[in-house]
Order: C-alpha cells, then structure tokens, then sequence
C-alpha cells in the first residue's frame, strides 16, 4: 500500500512578491508551510537580493511549471555605472572603476545591440555547472571561469528614466536563461565606463504578474487559515501560452488513463502541444495528432 503523502491536497499558483534578504526556496518552504501543502515549486529563481514575483506552483500546478520557466520575463532594474564588481550585482567588490559617464542618448543608442537574438556570456558568480559544480561554488575558492556564451532572445531592453549621473533604470523583457547581472556588465564594458546592477525586480513571467502577488509577510498572518486558500490562482494560469483544446465528457476517462482522447477541432499542426479542459476543467497536456491529443501530463481531478 502506496504511503499517504503528508500535508493537504493543495492545486493552484500562490503569487509573492518576494523581498529581498531572502532565497527563492526559503519562500516556497514557507508557502509549503503556510498552507501545509503536499507539494510546492517555483517558476524561475530571484537571487536572494532581487524582489517582486515569485510565483510557487502547487500540487498539480507544478505539471505547469516548464511552461512558465520557458516563456518570456520581465524586469525593471537599477545599474550603478562606472564600477563593475566580481559579482555583477552591489553584493561583490569592486574591480574596477571609470569616472567616465554616458550620456541618456549614449545608453538608449548601445541598448540595441542587447535587443534581439544575442549571446551572453554567465556571471562567474551564477548556477551555471562547470565540470560538475557550480560556477559560484568555484568563484568563490577564488577560481578564474572561461564559461562559454549562450544563446538568449531578448524583446525589449529600455531606458525607463536616468535618476542620476550614477544610476539608471532599465526595463528588459527576455527568453529563458537570460542574466540581467550579464546584460549589465556587458552594457558598462560596451559605454566604457563599467556597470553593475544595484537593484533587480522581476515584474511578469508569461501571464504572471507581480500585480497579483501577496507580499510575503501575509504567509505568517494568515498560516494554515483558509482565507490563505483564497489567493490561489487556478494551475491553468501557468498554461496561458498553451492552446487550449475540449473534449467531450466521455473522453475525460481516457486522458486521466494517460491514453488518447478525441478533442474538438483545432487549428493546429500535427505534433503541437496543447492543453485539454471539459466543463472547464483541465484535464491534461499533450501532442495534438490528427483529431487527438496525447497526453504527456495529466491532472489528478480532486
């Protein structure tokens, strides 16, 4: 006999705006915690200095969770210009300075070559695996890294206001993997004054916004009560870049078998991924094939 998980049954999105000081894993424990749920993760880490959204998949919603890292991000953040750190963040030291600084056009026209298809190169201090470690693990013994650069697609990078000759802000909306830490850095190098990011908020994450967050101290106010229970947004939320496909009540029992299921027509090509709901709700996510969906996850009805 199968061992009953400990916890309750607990299927949804719970939004933080995460503070700084704190570890993206130290917030989903304390959301476990919170509501006593069985099983918890998140969408994309924040360094323990950045803040804003957060968004802890619950129970089921964890299925979800890969469409959310792999879908587009937003950031607002402040770069302190002439001094670049070991770290690319205001946590290093300083490793170099300039008293030279670019003017707003200066910015907003070396700005564009960040825009598009580029390759970044990762901080030394970052997740990245180096022959099996960490990079940050091995910066930190005081290793010099030759990482290699990675592909990354950014859709917008912008100037959002100039708050003094040392600090502006900046607006990025990019794919999965990008640094902002790298696109800081390589801005400073790129107007010959250095760069590093001071500040870091993370504002959207495919149609997860930071608007909807709870901030973090509502966890302890409102631990193990129902009206916690209230803030959860539905798993589906972490699907919104999905197709969504129906199907009739009497091919439910065949998805939730993990077997193929009839769906109703759909513009889509053979072999697309989609997501598969009756009488709104969802039920699986799969491979459209010829008039069927073939599920790949499916979501155990409550």
């Amino acid at each position: 006999m199968a061992r009953r998980k400990k916890g309750n049954r607990v299927n949804g999105w719970l939004l933080i705006d995460k503070p700084a000081g704190i570890t993206s894993s130290a917030v989903v424990n304390k959301v476990k915690w919170a509501l006593n749920a069985q099983k918890a993760g998140h969408a994309g880490t924040l360094d323990p200095e950045a803040t804003g959204l957060l968004a802890v998949a619950l129970g089921e919603a964890t299925k979800t969770v890969p469409y959310v890292t792999d879908g587009m991000k937003a950031y607002t953040f402040i770069i302190r210009l002439g001094q670049a750190t070991n770290t690319d963040d205001a946590e290093g030291e300083v490793i170099s300075a300039s008293d030279t600084r670019p003017t707003d056009t200066d910015i907003e026209q070396a700005l564009g070559q960040f825009i598009g298809d580029i390759q970044q190169i990762p901080p030394q201090f970052s997740a990245v695996r180096v022959d099996g470690q960490r990079a940050y693990k091995l910066a930190r013994d005081g290793e010099e890294l030759d990482l290699h650069a990675r592909d990354l697609f950014v859709e917008d990078l912008k100037l959002v206001s100039r708050i003094d000759d040392d600090h502006a802000e900046l607006e990025l909306i990019c794919g999965k993997g990008g640094y902002v830490r790298a696109i800081a850095r390589d801005l400073g190098a790129s107007l010959g004054c250095f760069a590093h990011v001071k500040t870091l908020r993370r504002i959207w994450s495919c149609a997860l916004d930071v608007e909807d967050a709870i901030q973090f101290t509502l966890l302890d106010e409102l631990a193990k009560q129902p009206e916690l229970l209230e803030y959860l947004h539905p798993l589906e939320l972490g699907l919104a870049d999905l197709p969504e496909l129906h199907c009739r009540i009497e091919e439910v029992q065949k998805l939730r078998n993990g077997n193929p299921a009839m769906v109703t027509h759909a513009d889509l090509e053979y072999g697309d991924e989609a997501w598969v709901s009756c009488n709104g709700e969802p039920l699986a996510i799969g491979t459209y094939k010829a008039g069927q969906i073939h599920p790949s996850r499916v979501f155990v009805p409550e």
